[in-house]
Parts: C-alpha cells; sequence; structure tokens
C-alpha cells in the first residue's frame, strides 16, 4: 500500500509528500516502527518522521515526530555488517546524519527502499550543486509544534545516550563520491569492522546497494552467469540491446541443464503460535533440498495484526522453520515477505547463494476495493544460474460458493502484482514472465455438490481419485478458468482443512466445515519433476495441515567456453550489418476497432509486428504534434517500446479502458473513440495506426443534472440529446421543458435494493463484491434490463460507492464546498448549506442520509457505525476540487456525521 497518501493528508496544500518508506529506528537494544516521507516544498526536501499505531492508510494513524532538513548538513550512508552483506535480500542498515547527530534506520529490502534512497540522494546532490544557494527551510517551521516530544526525538538521533558523533570527516568521503558520480565503498579492515556505502550522486541512481551486496556473494571476477546481467543494465544502449537479444536467442548453444531440488511449504496455522516442532514437515526429505519455500497464511488473526505492519508472531514463526530445515546443510536466508498475515520466506544453501541475484518482493491485496483485507498475495522473484524464477504465496476469498471471487482474486494477483526491473527503461515484470513459477497458499478452493458425509465416507475408503472429481480447483483449471498452464501433482492425501485444533478430528464445530483440499501447490514452466505431494499429519496446531511438494527443476547454467565463443560470434555479425540496413517491420493490421466498450470494462486488441528487415530493430510510439501524450487517455499500448530482433516478432496489446476521468466526455459524445498512433522505428520510417470504436454512454460518469433529465435508461437516449443535457448541466438558467425526476433513477435502483435486501448484511459497504456482477449492476442500470439489479448485496454496495465516486460534479458541487468547512461544527449552518444546494443535487444528499440512518438503526447486525460510514461517504459526496489535506478530510467527516446522527433539513 502507498504510504505516502496518509503523510499527504497531514501536510498542506504547498508541500507534497514523493515518496514514503517503513523503516526500524535501531536503538541500542531496542527496534522500534516509524515512517518516513520525503516532502518537497518550494524546491526544498526533508524527511519527515512519523510514528504510526497501525498500517498508514489515513492521517490518522500516523504521527509527526520530527522532520531532517536535507541541506550541506545531511548525510545518508548505508551501513552494513560482513554477515548482513553476505545474506542475499537482506533488509538494508543505513545511517542518517544530521549536523552533529545520528540516526540508525533498517529499511526493507526491495526495489522500493532502493527507490527511497534514491530520490533522498537526488534531493541531496540537487543542494550539493549549488552550495552557495542555503536552503531556508522556512515552510518546516509551521510543522514543529505538530512534532511530538521534539527534543526527545533529538535525542533518539543518538539512540539512549549514546555519545553524539561528528562526522565532519565522513562528509568529506560523501562530497568527493558526490564529484566521481559513483558509490564509493569505505574499506573495511579484516577484524569485520562494518562497511559502508554512501548514496551520493545522482548518476548512481537505479544501481543499489543490493547489486553490490550481489557482487559480494558471487565473486568479484566476471563469471559467464554474471556477464547476461551486466548487458542487462541500463548504462548498456542499442548496440548492448542487440547483444542481449541475440544471446537470448541463442542460449540453448551455451547452457545445459542441471537439476535441483526445492522444497515448497504452505501452511495456514489459523493466528496460533509454534507449539511444536516444524521438523516434521520441513525436515521429511531423505537428502537436504537446496531450495526451501516456505509460506503461511493466517499468520495473525487479530484486529490489531490488520493494522500493524508488525506482529511477533513473524519472529515466532521465521524462528521456528529455522530450526527445522534439514540438518544436513547450512541455509542463508534470500528474502521474507509478508502482507498482514500471508508470509513468504526464502532459504537456499549457502553453497548456491552466490548464483542468487536479482532479488525482489511485491506484494498484492485483493480485499475491498482490491487495496486492503486478509486475502491477496505475496511473491518473491529471483534469478538463479540463467533461470528466472517466481514463487507466489496467496491466500484467497474463502466460503464454499465463492469460488468466482477466488478466481478473481487469481486473475488480480496475476495483472497486478509486478516487479520492477533494474533497467528503469524496461518494463515490469509480471508473475507469468518467468521460467519458472511456483504458486502455494491456501486456495480455499472447496469440495462442492457432495455434503459432509459422503465426503468423509470417501476419505475413509481413501479413495481420493473420486473426490478429487468435485474439488473446485480442479474444475475450474478444467475449464482454464484460473492456473492455465500450471500443473498439479496427484493428490493421495486426505483434505487438509477443517480440523478441531490440536488433533486429527474433523471440525466438530456447529458448522461443520466439509472437508476440502484448501492448501495447494501447483507449478508451470518446463523440465520440472515432482518427487513428492504429501500432507503432514503429525502438525496439530493449526485447523489446516501442512503441505509440502519437493520438485527437482532443470536449471539453466552456463558453459563459459561456449559462451565465450557465442558472444564473439554475435559481436562479429553485428559489427557487419551495423549502419548498412535500414530497420522495417510488417503490420498484420493498421486498423483497430473495439466495439462497445463500456465503462470500466478492459477491450484489448493485438497489434503484431515482424521484423522483415536485415538488422534488429527498436519501436516506441510518439507524440504527435501539440498533444501531451502518444495516446488519448483511454487507450494505452503495452508495451509502448521495445526491441525486436532480426526475423523476430512482438506482440502490442492495444487497451481501452474508459475511468471516471474520460467517461464525462464520452457520455456526451464531445469525445469520440477515435485516436492515431504513430509507430516509430529507430533510424527507420513511422507507421500510423488507427484506433476507432463506438461508445456506450453510461449513467456512471453523467452528472445528476443530467440523469434526473432522463426518464429512460440512458443507453435510449438519442447522442444529441445527451449532448444538450450536458451542456444544459453547465448553464443552471436553462429552463426545464419538463419536469425532473426528484433523484436519478439509477440511483433509486441500488438504494431501494439495498434498503430491501440488505439493511442487515455484515460488513455492507466494507466487503467487494464480483467485477462480473458489477458489470451486470452497470448494463441494468443503463439499458433498464432487467427490472430487478442483479448480484449480491456486496456487488450492488460497492457499485453505488463507484457511480457516487464517478459523478463529475459531486453531489455537493465543488463550489460550496468551502462552505461546507466554515460550517462544518455548526449543525444549523449545515443545513442552510445543504439547503442551498441545486434541488436535485439537495434530493440525493438528503436520500442518502436517510438511507445510511436506517443502516445505522440495524448497527448490531452489519457493524456499522456514524465513523465508518462517515470515512466511506464523506470523501464521495464532498469532494475537494483540488488536493484534501487532513484538516479538511475532518471538517467533511464532521459535516455529513451531523445528517447521520440527526435529522436533515
Amino acid at each position: 500500500m502507498d504510504q505516502s497518501v496518509a503523510i499527504q493528508e497531514t501536510l498542506e496544500r504547498e508541500e507534497n509528500c514523493t515518496i514514503a518508506v517503513q523503516c526500524d529506528v535501531l536503538f541500542d537494544d531496542v527496534t522500534e516502527s516509524r515512517l518516513l516521507g520525503l516532502v518537497e516544498s518550494t524546491k526544498e526536501h526533508a524527511i519527515f518522521i512519523y510514528t504510526h499505531r497501525r498500517m498508514a492508510i489515513t492521517a490518522d494513524d500516523v504521527s509527526l515526530e520530527d522532520i531532517i532538513p536535507i541541506s550541506l548538513e545531511f548525510a545518508v550512508v548505508e551501513v552494513s555488517s560482513p554477515e548482513e552483506l553476505a545474506v542475499v535480500g537482506g533488509d538494508t542498515r543505513v545511517r542518517v546524519s544530521y549536523q552533529e547527530k545520528e540516526l540508525e534506520l533498517r529499511l526493507p529490502f526491495g526495489s522500493h527502499s532502493r527507490l527511497f534512497l534514491s530520490e533522498v540522494n537526488r534531493a541531496w546532490s540537487d543542494v550539493c550543486k549549488s552550495p552557495t544557494e542555503v536552503p531556508k527551510f522556512e515552510w518546516i517551521r509551521k510543522y514543529n509544534n505538530a512534532a511530538r516530544g521534539h527534543e526527545v526525538v533529538r535525542q533518539a538521533l543518538a539512540p539512549l545516550g549514546t555519545k553524539l558523533t561528528k562526522i565532519s570527516q565522513h562528509r568529506k568521503t560523501e562530497k568527493s563520491s558526490d564529484k566521481r558520480g559513483t558509490l564509493e565503498k569505505e574499506k573495511g579492515s579484516n577484524s569485520g569492522t562494518q562497511k559502508s556505502t554512501a548514496y551520493s550522486s545522482p548518476e548512481s541512481q537505479g544501481i543499489s546497494s543490493r547489486e553490490d551486496r550481489d557482487d559480494l556473494v558471487r565473486s568479484s571476477s566476471h563469471t559467464p552467469s554474471n556477464k547476461a546481467q551486466i548487458l542487462a543494465m541500463p548504462q548498456f544502449g542499442l548496440r548492448d540491446n542487440l547483444i542481449r537479444c541475440e544471446l537470448l536467442k541463442n542460449e540453448d548453444l551455451y547452457t545445459y541443464l542441471e537439476d535441483f531440488s526445492f522444497f515448497l511449504g504452505t501452511y495456514n496455522v489459523n493466528g496460533q503460535t509454534p507449539k511444536e516442532s516444524l521438523s516434521p514437515w520441513l525436515s521429511c526429505t531423505v537428502y537436504p533440498p537446496d531450495m526451501y519455500c516456505v509460506g503461511f497464511q493466517e499468520l495473525d488473526l487479530s484486529k490489531e495484526a490488520f493494522f500493524f505492519n508488525d506482529t511477533p508472531k513473524e519472529l515466532e514463526w521465521t524462528k521456528a522453520v529455522s530450526e527445522a530445515l534439514h540438518p544436513d546443510a547450512k541455509y542463508a536466508l534470500v528474502k521474507l515477505v509478508r502482507l498482514v498475515g500471508i508470509m513468504l520466506i526464502f532459504y537456499v544453501k549457502k553453497e548456491h547463494a552466490q548464483f542468487i541475484s536479482d532479488v525482489e518482493a511485491e506484494t498484492v491485496g485483493t480485499g475491498i476495493m482490491g487495496r486492503m483485507g486478509n486475502k491477496g498475495a505475496v511473491a518473491i522473484r529471483f534469478r538463479f544460474h540463467n533461470s528466472d524464477i517466481c514463487v507466489v504465496n496467496s491466500h484467497l476469498a474463502a466460503h464454499i460458493e465463492e469460488y468466482e471471487r477466488r478466481n478473481q482474486d487469481y486473475k488480480d494477483i496475476c495483472s497486478r502484482l509486478q516487479f520492477r526491473q533494474h533497467d528503469p527503461t524496461q518494463p515490469p515484470l509480471t508473475i507469468m514472465k518467468h521460467d519458472v513459477i511456483l504458486w502455494i497458499g491456501d486456495l480455499n478452493y472447496r469440495i462442492s455438490d457432495l455434503d459432509v458425509d459422503n465426503v468423509k465416507e470417501l476419505i475413509s475408503k481413501k479413495d481420493f481419485e473420486a473426490l478429487h472429481n468435485y474439488d473446485q480447483l480442479k474444475r475450474q483449471i478444467d475449464e482454464e478458468a484460473v492456473f492455465v498452464g500450471f500443473v498439479e501433482g496427484e493428490i493421495d492425501f486426505q483434505p487438509t482443512y477443517k480440523y478441531d485444533a490440536g488433533s486429527d478430528k474433523w471440525d466438530t464445530s456447529e458448522k461443520c466445515r466439509v472437508p476440502a483440499w484448501c492448501d495447494r501447490i501447483l507449478w508451470r514452466g518446463k523440465n520440472i519433476k515432482q518427487k513428492h505431494y504429501q500432507s503432514h499429519m503429525a502438525l496439530k496446531t493449526s485447523d489446516h495441515k501442512p503441505v509440502s511438494s519437493l520438485l527437482f527443476t532443470g536449471i539453466k547454467r552456463v558453459n563459459s567456453e561456449t559462451y565465450k565463443k557465442t558472444f564473439e560470434e554475435i559481436v562479429r555479425n553485428i559489427d557487419k550489418m551495423e549502419n548498412e540496413c535500414i530497420p522495417s517491420v510488417t503490420l498484420a493490421k493498421r486498423e483497430f476497432h473495439f466495439k462497445d466498450v463500456r465503462y470500466m470494462q478492459h477491450q484489448a486488441e493485438t497489434l503484431s509486428l515482424f521484423n522483415d528487415g536485415q538488422v534488429p530493430c527498436q519501436f516506441e510510439f510518439i507524440q504527435k504534434p501539440n498533444e501531451p501524450t502518444y495516446c488519448k487517455p483511454w487507450l494505452t499500448a503495452n508495451p509502448p517500446k521495445g526491441f525486436i530482433a532480426q526475423g523476430g516478432s512482438v506482440d502490442i496489446e492495444l487497451e481501452v479502458f474508459v475511468n471516471r476521468s474520460t467517461a464525462p466526455d464520452l457520455n456526451s459524445g464531445k469525445e469520440q473513440i477515435e485516436d492515431i498512433l504513430v509507430l516509430h522505428l529507430e533510424r527507420g520510417k513511422d507507421y500510423f495506426i488507427s484506433v476507432t470504436g463506438n461508445y456506450l454512454p453510461s449513467c456512471y460518469g453523467t452528472s445528476i443534472h443530467s440523469l434526473c433529465q432522463m426518464r429512460e435508461p440512458i443507453q435510449d437516449m438519442p447522442q444529441e440529446t445527451l449532448r444538450e443535457l450536458a451542456e444544459m448541466s453547465g448553464n443552471k438558467n436553462e429552463a426545464n421543458t419538463e419536469k425532473p425526476l426528484d433523484i436519478p433513477k439509477e440511483l433509486w435502483m441500488m438504494v431501494d435494493h439495498l434498503f430491501r435486501n440488505a439493511i442487515k448484511q455484515e460488513d455492507i459497504f466494507q466487503q467487494p463484491g464480483l467485477r462480473s456482477e458489477f458489470a451486470d449492476i452497470r448494463d441494468c442500470l443503463d439499458t433498464g434490463m432487467p427490472d430487478s439489479l442483479p448480484g449480491s448485496n456486496h456487488s450492488v454496495a460497492e457499485a453505488l460507492l463507484l457511480f457516487l465516486d464517478a459523478l463529475p460534479e459531486p453531489v455537493v458541487p465543488f463550489s460550496f464546498y468551502q462552505q461546507c468547512l466554515e460550517s462544518c461544527s455548526i449543525a444549523s449552518q449545515c443545513e442552510k448549506v445543504i439547503s442551498m444546494l441545486p434541488q436535485c443535487h439537495q434530493n440525493v444528499f438528503n436520500y442518502l442520509a436517510a438511507f445510511l440512518r436506517e443502516l445505522l438503526k440495524n448497527s448490531a447486525s452489519n457493524r456499522l457505525d456514524v465513523n465508518i460510514l462517515a470515512t466511506i461517504f464523506a470523501s464521495l459526496l464532498l469532494r475537494s476540487p483540488t488536493k484534501q489535506d487532513l484538516a479538511e478530510k475532518r471538517k467533511t467527516q464532521e459535516f455529513f456525521q451531523h445528517f447521520l446522527t440527526q435529522g436533515s433539513a
């Protein structure tokens, strides 16, 4: 989650939090969590330090503690012991200093921390470029009162009474490093002193300390395996792209396969702490595996765990894992990543650590609005020798009937989980862009169409093959709804869910859950053989049983002699053809038509390019004259640029997606689905691609005023009428030919449905719906067919929120926003402001407030309260015309609460 949003809410409009990162402050023997924000104002930068009582979602979750200006007296250096440097994927320790004080921090390993340090480095370098222009930092003064215990924090900069140290000598090292534009390493003595890396120059951005660590873990010389990685670095240009492409094409000439063993384990621990050794699970193989990928779900089920970044159970279970690894080998921890209760730990035999590189970890949540919740996935990707591997641990939606929601979770994870590459010009890597994909987790697919007695009877007979035919995951894979191209081994063990904790007895609770294979392991890739796939009944801590699989995977290794010959031959060939030929491509087609484009419904067409020239080529979509981007905002090309080898081809996805910012003009007919793309070849000619389509108008993105004038569904209205109504919305004095509706009929349909069906629905407006059901609800509203809304209550509730979010002019128009802020503390003044709204807007506001008051009458069932509803709806009904700061957000919620606790005007 982007925690800079929470920091931004604490700032004035003139300040901007460009990036935020969560870290640990290291005292002598205590570690405390903090949130760092890089804040910019008037071309000056400072690091804002916040305490946080939970995952920073809003400004209420953070408290400003201190501010460190980035001036000539500022420095940040990486500090890592030799032991830490030897762990691939370890966290990053840095020392921040200002004037004569120091603060030592530990940042989580990954591209985001690296980006944060790069941005801090950029800000400091800008200061150094103009040493005579001393920053004044006058804008910081207004925040000094907000910082709690300011002097106490200054003491924390020298943790627990540690002597304040001057670092003037180190500052000289940094400045010298900045002039050279490289990363300098302070030489540590052979006795094991700490090594430091100074973040000093903008030229060093994108080349992280992690890459330096990788070099240490490997060897100082260029081995065949890292030559290919060198070619991938951003400082290499077109020529090296050609070489890299040819090397990939000819990879079979200089690589050979060698099998390595991967132990995969997954365990839903139901919020428990380790109560028994994990050795029966993790050390069940005769020989020690080369790698361990161990996944947990429901690490901590407490409400605090959902909001706090830290949970003690992370350390407890990590310790239990490390103690249970195979005793016949020594392992190095490569990476640990966690999202709420989903955790993935990656270990490798120490002798293989030097061949691990490009380690990245990412997370994605699939809860309400696709952002939060204890469901989602964590993933680690890495390169081992010459193979790219991705390991995913996921926890999908629960409940036997929610298999479609699980399918949607899987697709969301595949599309949204992306790894930033070291070369910033390259597009992010998705899960599917790896040689080997290992997927573990509590996938939550259940057994359908059999009652609990029949299921238990088949289990008692050990007829797992017959039982597997009723497994939801098998059925969904057979229908190619999910996990296309993945393989799962034969299941010859009994279901792993649900047991009474502490026993091997099936669930004896009132719910009496049907046993199911919730916990699964699948893989995708070539040259993979499974040696075992089993559950571990000996472990009784949870209501799930852990599962393991041992895979032998063919990994590509490099033969140095053949690599050298291949490399030299490629260079000779490129030398011959360079500058001799003009690149050219053949386009499979140049005209694309998108039929029946709908609001928030993705469509894609494939543009295929074939390199029919005599040389490799680079392509890029370029801007047309007087246009800010290469395409209209509803259109994207993926990838927008790239490289095609001679005789090769590439498929470019032309994607159309209409959202709330582009819908209003398309609804009214002011804009059409029409664009011309210009495809440019470097050293070659330009190609023109026509994109057209027809857009189906929607109530989503249409103004309240226009909708109140429509008695028929919007898609039955002539385009000219829609254009006239849009123009009338901007002209308040325009006379109406007939009496308008009191409120939009589409809004009434959704609220009426919820009032009749969901007034007592648990977690209404807090649990997400299905995207497919939203599409059906939208089509029903736009066409008037059918008469009643389809989908679940949660889907209708989310459709209502999306409707309000898409309004071009919010329920409380922008022109009344300031009056709302000024009157928020006096109920009578709030009601007076609402009485001044245009009649249709006033009607909608009062109608929604009355509905929400009815919801609150049933709070014992639906678990809603005034604060929850004010937080959700105030930001939709009272949107700010500019960026909303924290004080404004609180005032809008206070304003709206008057109408939830009292009668409206």
